[in-house]
């Protein structure tokens, strides 16, 4: 069997510097791959989702991306895609599917697995291509043949691992199947049968496995409804059986899944896609976040990030600055706020960009509307010194619906049960003031991400820091044990509220005091310092948990 040669293309790589999630934004990418080589550099090998999109069918034209500090990316350009398949068939409409690939390094060479089917109906018969070179970003010459070794209707997402003694293992699977088999030296043909990967529980697709301290890890998606998780199964074998131990990323933004875990430099990666520039699962957008396990070997769920733009001309506000409401961000949709109605705009202030800005002639001032449920706006601050806060917001709704609310966050924390504001329906020149209150904000930059439900006139916001409250006798509140491994005992008077922020100021949990002795329970949240606050009337009390 010969290979097949690529035809050459001249690639000249891009740079994307110091930006964060997700970063790779000039293209749309998913199901990263993660590996670092002997260059010492970390390289990604994504999916890549064409626009505009028409569904799964349009993936092709696979990129690399590789980094030496997890800062500042290069894209290397595009290696192959679905028209270079020699085995490949022309399928209906065009259709592409090129979809999760994977990447190895053995004997000198890199071999890259990508699935592709070979002919129509394209969902029966995906076959595993292989494309070797011998640089990791380009140059790769596509064999005339798949995998072989693999049953003539195959699985997706091949994931290939080497073991320290250097025996390569194969792994693929989708529609609730997972398969595993030992590789022949060669990388291109199976060395025994496939074997089914057992004690995996709600496997959905996106095999990944890795060896940490001699245990083998494989992760994958679920079955989570419209919003895969990422689970991940241990053994001490690298074809199982496997014990599954639980989730270690939560859902994003897109209905789909798909990971991998990587070590570099002395820090845990776990790389997977959300939806954030596009607002659909049919283009998708790559992000990597710092991954760690516990003591046990457990991995502690992962504390997904994002971008959420710079300040406006690069003034930084403070807490002691009135925030105009058209002053959001820089960094456009899917960074800086998220507009429903793309495309807008308004012709008077940030030109180019899609939130609605209205215009006040009678007095001269400048405020956002046209705002609608499932949009979001941020705003970066600096808060000059830590303390609790009242926000006021000077806003109203824009038309006569009574259900007319708006929210905030802050650091793109997502509460499950925010508390929600009304926005009542006034004239847009006499505005009303909605004060938000007992925000515990520390020291530092933070942003704050505003979410209209529904239509809103929104003018600017202030900070008003307490200064002087009236302490609740510090000899009525006993807190124990503290530290605590998530269950806390609070042994306070009967009235007033307990509310338990996180260091930055979102609220995870807030409760009316009814009984001398309250229970609150943290042992769903990562480990770090809360703040504990008591009010009862005019009166307020605070204290840190430690949550170990």
């Amino acid at each position: 069997m010969k290979p097949h040669l690529i035809p050459i293309l001249l690639f000249i790589s891009s740079v994307v510097c110091g930006q964060g999630n997700p970063f790779v934004r000039d293209i749309y990418t998913a199901d990263p791959s993660a590996h670092v080589w002997e260059d010492g550099r970390l390289y990604v090998y994504p999916s890549h989702d064409i626009t505009p999109p028409r569904g799964c069918d349009r993936m092709d034209k696979y990129h690399v991306y590789s980094t030496d500090d997890m800062i500042n990316w290069i894209d290397h350009g595009q290696i192959l895609e679905a028209k270079d398949v020699p085995w490949g068939q022309p399928l209906a409409d065009n259709a592409t599917f090129m979809w999760a690939p994977d990447c190895a390094y053995k004997n000198g060479k890199y071999y890259f697995y990508f699935p592709h089917p070979d002919k129509d109906p394209w969902n029966s018969n995906w076959k595993i291509g292989i494309a070797v070179s011998d640089q990791p970003a380009s140059d790769f010459t596509i064999l005339d043949h798949p995998l072989i070794g693999l049953p003539e209707s195959g699985e997706i997402d091949p994931c290939v691992f080497i073991d320290d003694d250097g025996q390569a293992y194969f792994y693929y699977g989708g529609g609730n199947r997972c398969f595993g088999a030992k590789l022949k030296d060669n990388m291109i043909e199976l060395d025994g049968e496939l074997q089914s990967m057992t004690g995996l529980y709600d496997f959905h697709e996106a095999t990944w496995v890795f060896k940490r301290n001699g245990i083998y890890y494989l992760t994958y998606s679920d079955n989570n409804p419209g919003a895969n998780q990422l689970r991940y199964a241990t053994s001490t074998n690298p074809l199982g059986p496997w014990s599954h131990k639980g989730v270690y990323l939560r859902p994003t933004t897109c209905d789909t899944s798909h990971g991998s875990v990587v070590e570099y430099k002395g820090q845990w990666w776990a790389f997977y896609h959300t939806a954030d520039l596009s607002g659909t699962g049919l283009l998708r957008c790559i992000c990597v976040d710092s991954l760690f396990f516990n003591e046990d070997g457990t991995i502690r769920t992962v504390v997904q990030t994002k971008d959420q733009g710079s300040p406006y001309l690069d003034i930084l506000r403070t807490t002691n600055d009135t925030i105009e409401a058209e002053d959001f961000n820089s960094g456009g949709q899917g960074i800086a706020y998220w507009s429903n109605e793309q495309g807008y705009n308004s012709g008077t202030l940030r030109k180019n960009e899609d939130i609605v800005i209205g215009e006040n002639r009678r007095n001269g001032t400048y405020y956002v509307t046209g705002t609608s449920e499932k949009e979001y706006i941020n705003y970066t601050f600096e808060v000059l010194e830590d303390g609790i806060y009242d926000i006021d917001f000077t806003i109203g709704a824009a038309n006569q619906n009574p259900e007319t609310r708006f929210y905030i966050e802050f650091d793109w924390y997502k509460n499950t049960n925010p508390r929600r504001y009304t926005a009542p329906y006034v004239a847009i020149t006499d505005l009303p003031v909605v004060t938000v209150s007992g925000i515990t904000l520390s020291k530092g930059i933070h942003t704050l991400n505003f979410y209209p439900l529904g239509n809103v006139n929104f003018d600017k916001f202030v900070f008003r820091k307490y200064t002087s409250i009236p302490a609740i006798n510090k000899n009525e509140i006993t807190v124990y044990p503290n530290p605590s491994d998530g269950l806390f005992q609070i042994l306070a008077p009967p009235t007033g509220t307990i509310t338990i922020n996180d260091s930055v100021g979102n609220c995870i949990l807030e409760k009316k005091n009814n009984e001398t002795d309250s229970t609150i329970d943290l042992s769903g949240y990562a480990s770090g310092i809360y703040i504990l606050t008591i009010r009862q009337e005019n009166q307020i009390y605070q204290s840190k948990l430690i949550k170990k």
